[in-house]
């Protein structure tokens, strides 16, 4: 008879946690300890973009507060053991990535072990394990920020990625925290199909990927799961919003330089449908990205299909996870700074979704993707997850 851990993989960029601390961080807190009441894992993997905010240098603290806030927490008291990983060394401007991951294990879990890169072997987890700093020297993850030079005509962020690797019941796992480069304007994202950020996070993504699999340890079964900051084909999405309106293009005093792009209704006295700036995005009918969660939209999200060889994704059943409200009173509300976009994403190898056990009887939960907090403000993203049974290897 089969045997299963039940495995709890969440992604969170908690960038705007910070500069709102208070009832967004509390409901946050909230709906994430809901989530572990209700499905119960025995291991918990949690990955957090952009640490400490916009505001890194004055908003540390609050992170940290954050972090401890979980590990102290009532709710967390039956995961005994707990490894903590987070970089919050902005003074290391060339290695600062502001990625934090927290893994937590249940007392009914026995069997679990953490690879350490250093002697290339596998651990036993023991009791609670926290480094806070560059993460220079820990044993146990492996942090790369993208090169400087990736990419020279675009501005230098905190961008990267950091990896651990597990052993639980005799299956090895890679788990990898990811953030990939964002859309720095509208205006330029729609120039082109795909766009030149597109092609940045796709040599993004295969420079992971081949960092995984040249590493010295053994390619395992991998989940990548971060904030991909992947977006809609803005050029083919615009073409298909906008039919039947008038286009009005306006230039920078003196330059050819689009400032702003409009389209209005031939008729009904020329309504403004959509209006684009470098940063803004107002679509008239916002209603679109939310009805059927998004789902007519997804033929836009085409970024994920570059990799269709090497990557899996399970069905998405959720609307855009960003740019949502930072107004505690708008919880479902998309921000008209951008397009609402899937950028937060659970994503994993054939081999690492061949183990996702998917029982036939209708009382089992089963596999579960989808967002936390979809009716609470979480910040301007919403966390994503991805509850799943993992199959324990015998020999």
């Amino acid at each position: 008879m089969e045997t299963y851990t039940d495995v709890l993989l969440v992604t969170a960029n908690v960038g705007s946690l910070f500069d709102n601390v208070g009832e967004i961080q509390s409901g946050w807190l909230h709906e994430f300890y809901t989530t572990i009441q209700r499905h119960k894992p025995q291991f918990v993997a949690l990955h957090f973009q952009e640490v400490g905010g916009k505001d890194y240098m004055l908003n540390m603290g609050h992170a940290e507060n954050f972090f401890r806030s979980i590990e102290s927490s009532e709710e967390m008291k039956t995961y005994d053991r707990a490894c903590i990983y987070v970089d919050n060394q902005f003074k290391a401007e060339d290695r600062f990535t502001a990625l934090g991951s927290m893994y937590f294990i249940h007392t009914s879990l026995k069997d679990i072990y953490q690879y350490d890169f250093t002697v290339k072997d596998f651990k036993a987890v023991l009791g609670q394990s926290k480094f806070v700093g560059s993460l220079d020297g820990v044993a146990t993850v492996e942090k790369e920020k993208f090169p400087k030079n990736f990419w020279p005509d675009f501005k230098w962020s905190r961008k990267g990625f950091m990896r651990t690797r597990w052993l639980i019941h005799n299956q090895g796992l890679d788990l990898v925290n990811v953030h990939l480069f964002h859309d720095a304007s509208n205006l330029i994202a729609c120039n082109a199909s795909p766009s030149v950020y597109s092609d940045n996070r796709r040599k993004a993504l295969r420079y992971v990927m081949d960092r995984l699999s040249q590493s010295p340890a053994s390619p395992l079964p991998f989940f990548l799961f971060g904030d991909f900051n992947f977006r809609l084909d803005t050029l083919s999405l615009v073409q298909d919003l906008s039919t039947a309106t008038d286009v009005q293009t306006v230039t920078k005093d003196g330059s050819s330089e689009v400032e702003k792009i409009t389209w209005e209704e031939k008729d009904n006295d020329h309504k403004v449908v959509l209006h684009i700036e470098t940063k803004l995005f107002d679509y008239l009918h916002q209603a679109v990205f939310r009805q059927d969660n998004g789902h007519a939209l997804l033929k836009y999200d085409k970024e994920v299909a570059a990799f269709h060889d090497v990557i899996r994704e399970e069905e998405i059943l959720f609307p855009p996870s960003y740019p949502y409200s930072e107004e505690y009173s708008e919880p479902t509300q998309y921000m008209t700074t951008r397009c609402p976009a899937w950028c937060d994403r659970v994503l994993m190898s054939p081999s690492a979704q061949h183990f996702l056990h998917r029982s036939e009887d209708e009382r089992d939960i089963g596999v579960v993707y989808n967002t936390l907090g979809p009716n609470i403000c979480m910040g301007d993203h919403k966390p994503v997850f991805l509850f799943f049974s993992l199959k324990r290897k015998c020999f």
